[in-house]
């Protein structure tokens, strides 16, 4: 395992100097992480499909248990358990900036180099007007089960469980739990447990108290994550290592509309109705699946029934809950209801990123609410939530509790309910068997294919990949 090693060295230095000026040092994360041991045991594999460019370009690195799809670069990386989802990676001709309408020249790449990523899920759809046909991870290490959705970086360090959602980052520090969609940061220390939302029009901010954050998911001296959210997931873990080892698996009884990826983890009685998507690393047990929902990477649904055209964003966790129609449950949520006080939540619901819902007595929230922060109590809803359409009518700032929000509420209920529409859509979730343009994600996986590449299993190359380039 020395060349992994040296390898990894060169990643922690890497990073390092891109964060000097916040005297901190990623070391103590890489060792205390990484299981030399087991960085020879797991193939990593893409998927191939007729509707996503194959181009894998793979050099000195070390991949094990990670998944590939769409065209990937990956140079001089540990890329360990983690999803590079290239399914909305844009394409030669492509318009990326319609005030400066030129078309891409080529087809956009994911690019990865000199990066450790533990755990961590990648989902292309860049807005990085620098670099159009590169979606790029450069320097930068990512903790457990992080999100870098849409969002290029150079340097930085991503805490466990943290999201980066539709930005660009360059040397910047995110803590655990942390969720920011703001646009582009520069040699920034985002505190763990802050939710930002923030453009030219709105700005919504929230932070999580210190003793919930120690609860749900805090961290030790080195960086490695704990609490009862990384202990729910932790526990589950051995569930999805089967998946891993065989090349065949017993396929799930779902719609012909429906996609279920072999590697996710489907138990009890669990029904899937039509146009629905189970991601890979989604884990659903006794789970029903109404007509167009989806549970995406990450995501835990168990004994919890989503309506219909529910969207549960990766590493969203529902458990003992009836969730409404179109209600959104957004990134990292952890919703724990019990079996003997179940959570209900009523239809065209906004579930804010990284909301905490822990309850031991049944509750339930009206239609059409925003909910953020954490709920513990049917007292604590008047403190973390409001009306959609008291909000729709609001402009100035506004205070609720540790929550504080300036701008029109009409432009980011607007905007957030653009994007779920545009989730639904995308993810085929109102395809209709006549029409072929309404095809998405859940018709397409149907058909996906996976490939395996496998490490040096002894040797001084041990735990690397051969370096190759896969083309059509």
């Amino acid at each position: 395992m020395e060349k992994v090693k040296l390898l990894n060295e060169r990643i922690i230095s890497r990073a390092n100097v891109n964060l000097r000026e916040f005297n901190f040092d990623t070391r103590s994360f890489v060792e205390n992480a990484i299981e030399y041991d087991k960085l020879s045991k797991f193939y990593c594999f893409y998927g191939i499909t007729s509707r996503h460019p194959i181009d894998f370009n793979f050099k000195y690195s070390s991949m094990s248990g990670s998944y590939f799809l769409g065209k990937c670069m990956v140079s001089q990386s540990t890329v360990y358990k983690s999803d590079i989802r290239g399914d909305e990676l844009k394409r030669k001709g492509d318009i990326f900036d319609h005030e400066n309408p030129l078309p891409l020249v080529e087809d956009e790449t994911i690019v990865i180099t000199a990066s450790l990523l533990y755990k961590t899920l990648v989902h292309s759809n860049s807005h990085n007007l620098e670099t159009p046909e590169e979606f790029t991870i450069r320097n930068t290490v990512s903790s457990h089960y992080a999100n870098i959705h849409g969002s290029t970086m150079e340097g930085c360090f991503l805490g466990s469980f943290s999201t980066v959602d539709l930005m660009n980052l360059h040397s910047c520090i995110v803590g655990e739990f942390s969720y920011i969609q703001a646009g582009e940061f520069y040699h920034q220390k985002i505190a763990p447990g802050v939710i930002r939302v923030e453009n030219d029009a709105f700005k919504f901010m929230y932070t999580h108290q210190k003793k919930v954050l120690d609860k749900y998911i805090g961290v030790n001296d080195s960086l490695q994550p704990r609490g009862l959210i990384y202990h729910f997931v932790k526990e589950k873990e051995f569930e999805f290592e089967h998946l891993f080892k065989t090349v065949e698996v017993e396929p799930i009884q779902a719609p012909e509309s429906s996609a279920v990826n072999r590697y996710s983890v489907i138990k009890g009685k669990t029904e899937i109705g039509e146009n629905v998507l189970i991601s890979q690393r989604a884990y659903l047990d006794n789970a029903k699946m109404g007509n167009g929902s989806n549970a995406q990477e990450n995501s835990y649904i168990v004994n919890s029934n989503l309506v219909g055209m529910n969207v549960t964003a990766h590493g969203g966790k529902i458990i003992n809950a009836r969730i409404g129609q179109k209600t959104f449950v957004g990134f990292n949520c952890f919703l724990f209801g019990k079996e003997d006080a179940r959570l209900t939540i009523g239809k065209g619901c906004i579930v804010m990123p990284h909301t905490i819902i822990d309850i031991s007595h049944p509750l339930e929230i009206d239609d059409n609410h925003l909910i953020w922060g954490f709920i513990g109590s049917e007292s604590d809803l008047k403190l973390h939530s409001i009306s959609i359409d008291s909000l729709n009518e609001f402009i100035g700032t506004l205070t609720i509790g540790d929550m504080t929000f300036t701008g029109p509420g009409r432009a980011f209920v607007d905007a957030f309910k653009h994007r779920i529409e545009n989730i639904l859509v995308a993810n085929g979730a109102y395809c209709d068997d006549d029409d072929e343009d309404c095809r998405g994600h859940a018709q397409d996986g149907q058909y996906i294919a996976y490939s395996t590449l496998q490490p040096y299993r002894s040797g001084e190359n041990e735990g690397l990949y051969p370096s190759i380039r896969i083309r059509p």
